[in-house]
Protein backbone atom coordinates (compact mmCIF):
# COMPACT_ATOMS: atom_id res chain seq x y z
CA UNK A 1 0.00 0.00 0.00
CA UNK A 2 1.15 3.39 -0.77
CA UNK A 3 0.81 6.92 1.01
CA UNK A 4 -2.06 9.00 -0.12
CA UNK A 5 -1.59 11.85 -2.68
CA UNK A 6 -1.54 13.90 0.76
CA UNK A 7 1.44 11.86 1.75
CA UNK A 8 3.13 11.89 -1.44
CA UNK A 9 3.23 15.34 -1.79
CA UNK A 10 4.53 15.74 1.21
CA UNK A 11 7.16 13.23 0.96
CA UNK A 12 8.31 15.19 -2.40
CA UNK A 13 8.52 18.68 -1.31
CA UNK A 14 10.44 17.62 1.96
CA UNK A 15 13.12 15.94 0.06
CA UNK A 16 13.20 18.50 -2.19
CA UNK A 17 13.23 21.46 -0.05
CA UNK A 18 16.45 19.10 2.15
CA UNK A 19 18.25 18.85 -0.92
CA UNK A 20 18.39 21.84 -2.13
CA UNK A 21 19.43 23.19 1.50
CA UNK A 22 22.38 19.98 1.69
CA UNK A 23 22.88 21.60 -1.99
CA UNK A 24 23.68 25.16 -0.49
CA UNK A 25 26.43 23.87 1.52
CA UNK A 26 29.66 25.44 0.42
CA UNK A 27 32.47 23.18 -0.31
CA UNK A 28 34.58 23.84 3.06
CA UNK A 29 31.31 23.22 5.01
CA UNK A 30 31.16 20.10 3.05
CA UNK A 31 34.57 18.60 3.62
CA UNK A 32 34.62 19.88 7.38
CA UNK A 33 31.10 17.97 8.50
CA UNK A 34 32.46 15.12 6.36
CA UNK A 35 35.53 14.97 8.16
CA UNK A 36 33.47 14.88 11.53
CA UNK A 37 31.29 12.38 10.39
CA UNK A 38 33.60 10.11 9.04
CA UNK A 39 35.61 10.11 12.83
CA UNK A 40 32.17 9.53 14.98
CA UNK A 41 31.43 6.84 12.50
CA UNK A 42 34.88 4.67 13.68
CA UNK A 43 33.45 5.54 17.57
CA UNK A 44 31.50 2.81 16.93
CA UNK A 45 32.21 -0.25 18.09
CA UNK A 46 30.02 -2.80 16.06
CA UNK A 47 31.00 -0.90 12.17
CA UNK A 48 34.96 -1.04 13.63
CA UNK A 49 34.81 -4.36 13.74
CA UNK A 50 33.55 -5.43 10.74
CA UNK A 51 35.47 -7.09 7.49
CA UNK A 52 33.30 -6.11 4.97
CA UNK A 53 31.41 -2.64 4.96
CA UNK A 54 29.18 -1.23 1.93
CA UNK A 55 29.03 1.96 1.18
CA UNK A 56 28.00 4.38 -1.50
CA UNK A 57 30.14 6.53 -3.75
CA UNK A 58 29.24 9.93 -2.38
CA UNK A 59 28.02 12.26 -5.22
CA UNK A 60 27.48 16.07 -5.21
CA UNK A 61 26.50 17.07 -1.86
CA UNK A 62 26.32 14.33 -0.08
CA UNK A 63 28.21 13.32 3.38
CA UNK A 64 31.26 13.04 1.49
CA UNK A 65 32.99 9.17 1.62
CA UNK A 66 36.14 8.82 -0.16
CA UNK A 67 38.50 9.35 2.69
CA UNK A 68 36.13 6.53 4.94
CA UNK A 69 36.32 4.13 2.35
CA UNK A 70 40.03 4.61 2.02
CA UNK A 71 40.82 4.08 5.76
CA UNK A 72 38.90 0.86 5.24
CA UNK A 73 40.67 -0.39 2.29
CA UNK A 74 44.07 0.80 4.03
CA UNK A 75 43.07 -1.45 7.23
CA UNK A 76 42.40 -4.62 5.61
CA UNK A 77 38.74 -3.96 5.28
CA UNK A 78 36.98 -5.39 2.20
CA UNK A 79 34.80 -2.68 0.92
CA UNK A 80 32.19 -2.98 -1.36
CA UNK A 81 30.07 -0.60 -2.98
CA UNK A 82 26.53 -0.98 -5.28
CA UNK A 83 26.16 -1.15 -9.12
CA UNK A 84 22.16 0.01 -10.11
CA UNK A 85 20.45 -1.79 -12.68
CA UNK A 86 17.10 0.67 -13.17
CA UNK A 87 15.26 -1.81 -15.19
CA UNK A 88 14.92 -3.93 -11.82
CA UNK A 89 15.69 -1.42 -9.12
CA UNK A 90 18.39 -3.43 -7.39
CA UNK A 91 21.74 -2.52 -6.05
CA UNK A 92 24.72 -5.46 -6.60
CA UNK A 93 27.69 -5.24 -4.13
CA UNK A 94 31.23 -5.06 -5.73
CA UNK A 95 34.53 -5.10 -4.13
CA UNK A 96 36.59 -2.40 -4.98
CA UNK A 97 40.49 -2.07 -4.43
CA UNK A 98 41.22 1.44 -6.10
CA UNK A 99 38.53 4.28 -6.21
CA UNK A 100 40.89 5.96 -8.57
CA UNK A 101 41.04 3.01 -11.22
CA UNK A 102 37.61 0.32 -10.03
CA UNK A 103 34.97 3.13 -10.74
CA UNK A 104 32.99 4.48 -13.36
CA UNK A 105 29.65 7.00 -14.16
CA UNK A 106 27.19 4.91 -13.60
CA UNK A 107 23.31 5.51 -13.24
CA UNK A 108 22.59 9.50 -13.15
CA UNK A 109 26.24 9.93 -13.03
CA UNK A 110 26.36 8.43 -9.74
CA UNK A 111 30.31 6.80 -9.50
CA UNK A 112 30.01 2.95 -9.83
CA UNK A 113 31.88 0.16 -9.67
CA UNK A 114 33.44 -1.01 -13.32
CA UNK A 115 32.05 -4.44 -13.30
CA UNK A 116 35.38 -5.38 -15.74
CA UNK A 117 37.62 -4.23 -12.89
CA UNK A 118 35.55 -5.70 -9.87
CA UNK A 119 33.86 -8.69 -8.62
CA UNK A 120 30.26 -9.42 -7.59
CA UNK A 121 30.19 -10.30 -3.39
CA UNK A 122 27.58 -12.20 -2.06
CA UNK A 123 25.32 -9.58 -0.27
CA UNK A 124 25.22 -12.52 2.91
CA UNK A 125 28.57 -11.59 3.39
CA UNK A 126 28.21 -7.58 4.23
CA UNK A 127 28.28 -6.63 7.84
CA UNK A 128 27.44 -3.23 7.84
CA UNK A 129 25.77 -1.25 5.17
CA UNK A 130 26.41 2.85 4.73
CA UNK A 131 23.37 4.64 3.34
CA UNK A 132 22.87 7.73 2.04
CA UNK A 133 19.16 9.16 2.23
CA UNK A 134 17.62 12.81 1.56
CA UNK A 135 15.88 13.28 4.79
CA UNK A 136 15.82 11.13 8.13
CA UNK A 137 13.55 10.90 11.57
CA UNK A 138 14.81 10.71 14.83
CA UNK A 139 13.22 6.77 14.76
CA UNK A 140 15.16 5.95 12.31
CA UNK A 141 13.48 6.32 9.21
CA UNK A 142 14.40 7.45 5.61
CA UNK A 143 13.31 9.02 2.86
CA UNK A 144 15.89 8.17 -0.57
CA UNK A 145 16.04 9.74 -3.29
CA UNK A 146 12.61 8.01 -4.82
CA UNK A 147 14.42 4.77 -6.51
CA UNK A 148 13.27 2.35 -3.61
CA UNK A 149 17.06 1.06 -4.53
CA UNK A 150 18.56 0.54 -1.18
CA UNK A 151 14.98 0.00 1.17
CA UNK A 152 14.75 -3.05 -1.69
CA UNK A 153 18.24 -4.15 -1.00
CA UNK A 154 18.06 -3.77 2.48
CA UNK A 155 14.63 -5.89 2.78
CA UNK A 156 15.78 -8.56 0.68
CA UNK A 157 19.38 -8.80 -0.07
CA UNK A 158 21.28 -8.11 3.20
CA UNK A 159 18.51 -7.84 6.06
CA UNK A 160 21.15 -9.02 8.54
CA UNK A 161 23.43 -6.03 7.99
CA UNK A 162 23.87 -2.77 10.62
CA UNK A 163 22.13 -0.41 8.89
CA UNK A 164 24.14 2.84 9.42
CA UNK A 165 23.17 6.31 7.83
CA UNK A 166 24.84 9.42 7.48
CA UNK A 167 23.45 12.56 6.80
CA UNK A 168 24.02 16.42 7.90
CA UNK A 169 22.12 17.91 10.33
CA UNK A 170 20.37 19.69 8.49
CA UNK A 171 18.59 16.18 7.06
CA UNK A 172 17.16 15.79 10.17
CA UNK A 173 13.57 16.07 9.99
CA UNK A 174 12.13 17.14 13.48
CA UNK A 175 8.94 15.24 13.33
CA UNK A 176 7.94 11.14 11.75
CA UNK A 177 8.97 11.27 8.16
CA UNK A 178 5.30 10.10 6.45
CA UNK A 179 6.58 7.16 5.37
CA UNK A 180 5.24 3.93 2.84
CA UNK A 181 5.37 0.57 3.86
CA UNK A 182 8.57 -0.01 2.25
CA UNK A 183 10.66 1.81 3.43
CA UNK A 184 13.62 0.60 5.91
CA UNK A 185 14.58 2.09 8.79
CA UNK A 186 18.22 2.34 9.99
CA UNK A 187 19.74 0.67 12.82
CA UNK A 188 22.32 4.25 13.60
CA UNK A 189 22.46 7.68 11.98
CA UNK A 190 25.85 9.76 12.39
CA UNK A 191 25.62 13.61 11.61
CA UNK A 192 28.58 16.17 12.38
CA UNK A 193 26.99 16.61 15.91
CA UNK A 194 25.76 13.61 16.87
CA UNK A 195 25.41 9.56 16.52
CA UNK A 196 21.96 8.21 17.57
CA UNK A 197 20.92 4.65 18.15
CA UNK A 198 17.64 3.51 16.86
CA UNK A 199 15.56 0.58 18.67
CA UNK A 200 16.18 -2.39 16.57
Amino acid sequence: MLPDDGQRVNRERLRREVLAARDNLSRQELEEKSREIKARLWQIEQFATCRTVMFYASFRSEVQTASAIASCLAGGVRVVLPLSVPGSRQLLPYQVEDLDHDLQPGYCGIPEPDPARTRLVSPSQIEAVVVPGAVFDFRGGRLGYGGGYYDRFLALEAPGAMRIGLAFELQLAPANLPLAPHDQFIHCLVTEERTIFFPA
